[in-house]
């Protein structure tokens, strides 16, 4: 137990000087397998893991056991079918092998614009869950109000099962205690427009025939993509996770216009309360590198693709860098290559600092990869990532004092209340409610953004 309490304190340690613009002991490994992975390593039925988490805790430990990282090897799932059939999903379905799986579908149409604009969280309660849940019927109020309830207790009994599991073996393996996604997770304005709103299809038409209406779309979704992703307590080590989806497919000009502003603004707001953002950047960023480099120091950038050596050229001093390595080799390459590979991404991206090493995407199957390909991997890393300078300052150093934004429009709703707001209509319940009743409005709230995104 006491060598477990060192090695958590070692991989605290390297991550934390990540964090804190020091060159760390070693690489941080920061590796680790979904729920579906980790269930076929179990020999489980994957539908019935999907319902029943609980029953891959022995699975997660024997594949703890199996694989080397500094994080929980068993990451579990951001996708329950529970609480998504219990709303007749349209957005989120299980395929007949139990793989969660999201359809072109569109939520918002585009007469919806002036709406959305003048009141967003309205029109998103009031219009696009209908549509994209069918259970969410407000002709049918009282078994629209059974289903929700039944939905949210099941969002919260399978994320609980799945936390006890990661708790479990991050106290029994000695892992980090944290994630490069505990802080909180959101999605860029123009994102949570695109993605769940009016769909690729749907977006790519509006950016052309009304881009004045996408863009004040985005200004009016700015609160709501904020607020989901603000951190109950804020801390610079725990990022706030944005996956970052539309970027590539836009043409440079509409990016800066109409997804860069709201986008920069968010990042730099959450880094004036101290907060780091880890933004996965899909595809290729390769032209949107130097827009990258204005984002707050120590913006944590996981790349799918890219050049390496650019992106350390450009980006290491200022950004903590992590991703790239492919994990398709861990399939098509022997155990030996593989290794040599770790080595040569080390090579490039770990000196100076300020690098965590991952893959460029999670493996979907078991099969995806070589397992013992990827257990030799890890171990490498661990072994060679090693610095000979620990504790001498790495790059840029972030200060939040560096960072101020303009106000930006409240978030108000008629479906949202406030304490005062709550207070003012019962002005008999004790102030001894506040947290409490308050914590329940977010939580709500939490809950239906977490269905549109």
């Amino acid at each position: 137990m006491a060598d477990v309490k060192a090695l958590q304190q070692e991989r605290i340690s390297i991550y934390h000087d990540v964090f804190d613009n020091k060159i760390p002991k070693r690489v941080p490994v920061n590796l680790s397998f979904a729920l579906e992975v980790v269930a076929q390593y179990g020999k489980l039925n994957l539908v019935e893991a999907q319902w029943n988490p609980e029953i891959l805790e022995e699975a997660a430990d024997k594949m703890c056991r199996k694989v080397y990282s500094d994080v929980c090897v068993f990451s579990g799932t951001f996708r329950f079918p529970s609480f998504y059939q219990a709303l007749k999903s349209r957005s989120f379905v299980m395929s007949s092998i139990g793989f969660i799986q999201h359809p072109e579908v569109i939520g918002m149409l585009p007469e919806d614009y002036d709406y959305l604009i003048e009141k967003p969280y309205d029109c998103i309660l009031e219009r696009v869950i209908p549509r994209q849940y069918e259970a969410f019927d407000l002709d049918d109020p009282i078994n629209t109000v059974i289903n929700f309830t039944k939905s949210m207790l099941a969002y919260n009994n399978d994320f609980m099962q799945a936390g006890m599991i990661i708790g479990k073996m991050t106290e029994k393996h000695g892992y980090y205690p944290g994630s490069l996604f505990s802080g909180g997770f959101t999605e860029a304005p123009f994102d949570l427009l695109a993605d769940q709103l009016r769909s690729f299809k749907g977006i790519s038409m509006d950016i052309r025939r009304m881009p004045d209406k996408v863009a004040a779309a985005c200004e009016a979704l700015y609160p709501i993509a904020f607020k989901k992703g603000l951190p109950a307590k804020p801390s610079k080590y725990a990022p706030v996770f944005i996956p970052l989806h539309m970027p590539t497919f836009m043409r440079e000009k509409d990016f800066e216009k109409l997804f860069w502003p709201t986008f920069k603004r968010m990042v730099e707001e959450y880094a004036s309360m101290g907060v780091h953002c880890n933004l996965f950047c899909e595809d290729d960023w390769t032209r949107y590198l130097d827009y990258l480099y204005d984002l707050p120091t120590d913006t944590v950038l996981m790349f799918e693709y890219g050049d390496p050596k650019l992106i350390k050229e450009k980006l290491g001093k200022k950004h903590i860098i992590t991703g790239l390595y492919p994990i398709m080799n861990l399939k098509t390459k022997p155990t030996e290559e593989c290794v040599d590979e770790a080595k040569r991404y080390i090579d490039i991206l770990a000196p100076g600092g300020k690098y965590i090493f991952g893959f460029d995407k999670n493996p979907l199957l078991l099969d995806d990869i070589n397992l013992e390909s990827y257990c030799a991997v890890a171990e490498t890393v661990r072994d060679y990532g090693v610095y000979s300078n620990p504790g001498e300052t790495a790059g840029m150093e972030f200060n939040k004092e560096d960072y101020k934004v303009e106000p930006s429009r409240k978030f108000e709703s008629k479906y949202y209340k406030t304490w005062d707001q709550y207070k003012a209509l019962n002005p008999e319940v004790s102030d001894f409610g506040s947290p409490k009743l308050q914590g329940l409005e977010e939580a709500v709230f939490q809950y239906i953004m977490y269905l549109m995104m």
